[in-house]
């Protein structure tokens, strides 16, 4: 039987070396999206077997994707191209989906293809529950996702919408409300923060800093390609864009 594989991923370097990959296995057809849109109309409307999904992509992200796709008449096997911690890999094997760390060993790849073509020979199953529970064990189903931070001694949990942005220093990372700075529980790195903000409108704007787009009152090019910009704060704080990111910001904001 031939199944069709649905690549995913926003780097062509990435969606090139994994087609390569699949071509050692004759019973697969490939198929490149470079964004969640056109992989949500290859899914409508091509209807593949298996999509090969990268999680974190410019503007709507894997998550995105999976949200949409619960929807459809066919519910394509996902297998997640990622490099999550222990954590999503958990929630990813108990909900019935698969995943390939970066970068992809062909050996992982073998077994991955095989556990598809046992589930698609043995009937998909209710996959659009399988995503919702993904989701949801993930922080990123209905309900937003909060962050939690060391406040007069105890633990808040603080909406998304009230935090302008995360910084990061030596000693870990920092919440910038309207209230003031407060020290993030359980978010050791940055890194961790855009995994468990993933699908919120935050943005890693430099190695240090995450802003919350919605808290943005203005923006500015600047010096060296950068982008400057101003918070929604009493104090107008300031976040530069790195250069390197410039793109990706101006995609969110859809510029």
């Amino acid at each position: 039987m031939v199944l069709r594989a649905l690549i995913v991923d926003d780097e062509k370097p990435a969606r090139d070396e994994l087609a390569y990959l699949l071509d050692a296995h004759p019973d697969i057809q490939t198929t490149q999206a470079d964004c969640a849109d056109a992989a949500l109309a290859a899914i409508e409307g091509d209807k593949p077997d298996i999509v090969l999904l990268d999680i974190r992509m410019p503007g709507q992200d894997g998550f995105e994707v999976l949200r949409q796709a619960r929807d459809f008449s066919q519910v394509p096997l996902f297998i997640f191209v990622t490099a999550y911690d222990e954590y999503a890999i958990k929630a990813f094997e108990q909900n019935a989906v698969d995943y390939l760390l970066k970068p992809v060993a062909p050996e992982r790849l073998a077994e991955s293809l095989d556990r598809a073509r046992r589930r698609l020979a043995a009937g998909r199953g209710r996959m659009a529950d399988a995503l919702t529970s993904l989701l949801e064990g993930l922080g990123r189903g209905g309900r937003a996702a909060r962050v939690a931070v060391e406040r007069h001694g105890r633990i808040a949990l603080l909406p998304p919408a009230e935090v302008l942005c995360l910084e990061a220093d030596d000693k870990g990372i920092t919440a910038l409300t309207v209230q003031g700075r407060y020290p993030c529980h359980g978010l050791p790195t940055l890194t961790r923060a855009e995994e468990r903000l993933a699908g919120l409108p935050f943005f890693r704007a430099n190695r240090a800093v995450m802003v919350n787009l919605e808290r943005i009152a203005e923006l500015s090019p600047w010096v060296g390609g950068k982008y400057l910009i101003v918070l929604d704060d009493a104090d107008r704080t300031e976040v530069t864009v790195s250069r390197n990111r410039v793109r990706e910001f101006k995609e969110r904001l859809g510029l």
